[in-house]
C-alpha cells in the first residue's frame, strides 16, 4: 500500500522521467543479448545504453552502425523503441488502455498533456487519437513510396524492410538508418545525395514530424476551420523561414567545396542544400559527409540543431516557438515596445519567462557538457560541441566522434541526449522538490542592465 501511494504522489515529469528511463533500460537489456548483434557476442553493455538511449530519445548518434552490427532482431527492437521514443510512452500506455477499452484516468491524462507538451488538459484524448491516426497514415505512405524507389536498387524484401523501416526513423526524427550495410558503415544517405524522390520523401517525413501533432491536427481541419491557431501561424513561418534561410546559407558556403556540394550537379547542390538544412530540425540524417563541411557550415548547423524542432512533435531543441518568442523580445526591446506581438496576438509574460528560462537551461547543459568532454576526448572543441548540440537537440549529425568517444564521454552524451528528450524544464520540475507557497514578498529593487 505504501508503495502504490508513492507512485501516486509523483508529479507529471518525474512519471515521464521514469518512464523514459524504464524503456532504455529494456532496450539496453534487449540490445546487448547475443541474439542481436552479427557476430553473435554480446554488444558491450555501455554501448548497448548508449543505442537504447538514442533510440528512445529519437536522437540517432550511433557507436556502431546500427546495419552491419546489429541482427534484423537488433534493428527491429531499435525501431520499436524510435516508435515508443516518438510518440513518448505515455501515449503507447495510453494507446494500450484504450485498446483494452479501460478509462483514462485524470493521472493519466496529467502525464499525456505533459507527454504532449499541451498546455490544457481538455480534448487530451482527443488529440492522442489524432496523433496516434496520422503518425501510422504518414508512416505508411511513405514506406510505400521508400519501397518502391529502393526497390530499383535492392532485392524487394530488402527494399520493403528498409522502407517501413527508414519510415519510421525519419517521421519520428531519430536519425538511425541502416545503408551501412550497402554504402558502407555510418554513411547514412550520402549515396543518395542528389536522389530526387529519396530526398523529398525523407524531407516531408522530417518536416511532418518536426513541426508537431497539433499543428499537423490544425493543417487538416483548415478545410473546415478556415484559420489556424496563432501557435501554428508561429511555427510554420519559423520553420519554414530556417528552412529556406538554412539552404541558402549551405548552398552558398559548400558550392565550391569538392568534398560536399562541389563534385555534384547544380539540381543535386539544390537538393542537398535543402536535405542538410531540413536535417538539423533534429532527424539527424545526411547527404553530405558531415566532417567534410567548412567549419562555417558545421558552427551554423550548430546553431539549427540547438533552435530544434517545434513542441508537441518527435524533435528536440529549445523549439522554434522558443526562438521565435526571443527574436521577437529583442525586437520589442529594440524599439522600445513594451509587448511581443505575433500575427495581431500579444504574448503573456510567462510565455516570455519560460523561453528564457529554457533556453538559459538549455545552454548551460551544453556549456557544461562541452566542458567536460574536452577534458576527456581528445578532439577539436568544434567537434565537441557539434557533437554535444546534437545529442541536446536529439539530432543525430556527427562529424565522426561518436564511435572513438571514451567510457566517460558515451555516458555524457548518453544524459545530454536524455535530457534533450525530455527537455530541461521537464527535468528540472520532474527533480526539484515539492514546491511551498511563499508567505511574504521581497520589496523590489533596481539593477543596471547593459
Amino acid at each position: 500500500m505504501k508503495k502504490s501511494s508513492t507512485i501516486l504522489q509523483l508529479t507529471p515529469p518525474q512519471v515521464l522521467v521514469l518512464g523514459f528511463a524504464a524503456i532504455i533500460m529494456i532496450g539496453t537489456f534487449l540490445l546487448s543479448l547475443p541474439l542481436a548483434s552479427k557476430d553473435g557476442l554480446p554488444t558491450p553493455f555501455i554501448d548497448a545504453l548508449f543505442t537504447a538511449t538514442s533510440a528512445t530519445c529519437v536522437t540517432g548518434l550511433v557507436v556502431v552502425d546500427t546495419g552491419t552490427h546489429f541482427t534484423m532482431f537488433g534493428q527491429i527492437i531499435i525501431v520499436i523503441l524510435i516508435q515508443i521514443g516518438g510518440l513518448g510512452f505515455m501515449s503507447m500506455s495510453t494507446l494500450f488502455a484504450l485498446v483494452l477499452r479501460k478509462r483514462i484516468t485524470l493521472r493519466e491524462r496529467l502525464v499525456l498533456q505533459e507527454a504532449l507538451n499541451q498546455g490544457s488538459m481538455e480534448g487530451i484524448v482527443r488529440l492522442f487519437r489524432k496523433v496516434l491516426v496520422y503518425s501510422l497514415i504518414i508512416e505508411a505512405i511513405a514506406a510505400v513510396l521508400f519501397t518502391i524507389r529502393w526497390s530499383f536498387d535492392l532485392d524487394f524484401q530488402t527494399a520493403l524492410f528498409f522502407g517501413i523501416w527508414h519510415a519510421i526513423s525519419f517521421f519520428n526524427n531519430a536519425g538511425f538508418d541502416l545503408f551501412g550495410s550497402i554504402t558502407g558503415p555510418f554513411s547514412s544517405l550520402t549515396a543518395y545525395a542528389d536522389d530526387f524522390m529519396t530526398n523529398v520523401i525523407a524531407m516531408a517525413l522530417i518536416v511532418l514530424g518536426g513541426i508537431g501533432f497539433v499543428v499537423l491536427s490544425d493543417l487538416l481541419e483548415y478545410k473546415n476551420k478556415k484559420k489556424l491557431s496563432l501557435h501554428s501561424k508561429v511555427v510554420l513561418s519559423m520553420t519554414a523561414f530556417l528552412i529556406i534561410f538554412g539552404a541558402i546559407v549551405i548552398f552558398i558556403f559548400e558550392y565550391t567545396n569538392t568534398k560536399t556540394l562541389g563534385s555534384i550537379n547544380f539540381g543535386g547542390k539544390v537538393l542537398a542544400s535543402f536535405f542538410q538544412s531540413v536535417s538539423p530540425r533534429t532527424a539527424g540524417a545526411n547527404s553530405l559527409d558531415i566532417g567534410g563541411l567548412r567549419q562555417a557550415t558545421q558552427f551554423f548547423i550548430i546553431i539549427l540543431m540547438f533552435i530544434g524542432a517545434s513542441p508537441g512533435s518527435t524533435g528536440g531543441g529549445i523549439k522554434t516557438t522558443t526562438f521565435t518568442v526571443l527574436v521577437g523580445a529583442m525586437l520589442a526591446m529594440i524599439r522600445g515596445k513594451e509587448d511581443i506581438v505575433f500575427f495581431r496576438f500579444r504574448l503573456a509574460k510567462d510565455r516570455i519567462f519560460k523561453a528564457i528560462t529554457l533556453t538559459m537551461l538549455a545552454l548551460f547543459l551544453v556549456i557544461l557538457v562541452a566542458m567536460l568532454l574536452s577534458t576527456t576526448e581528445s578532439a577539436p572543441f568544434l567537434t565537441i560541441l557539434f557533437e554535444v548540440t546534437s545529442a541536446f537537440g536529439t539530432v543525430g549529425l556527427s562529424m565522426g566522434l561518436t564511435p572513438e568517444l571514451t567510457m566517460i564521454g558515451k555516458i555524457l552524451i548518453s544524459i545530454t541526449m536524455f535530457a534533450g528528450r525530455l527537455g530541461p524544464i521537464t527535468l528540472a520540475y520532474a527533480l526539484q522538490p515539492k514546491k511551498e507557497k511563499e508567505l511574504y514578498k521581497y520589496p523590489e529593487g533596481k539593477i543596471t542592465i547593459g
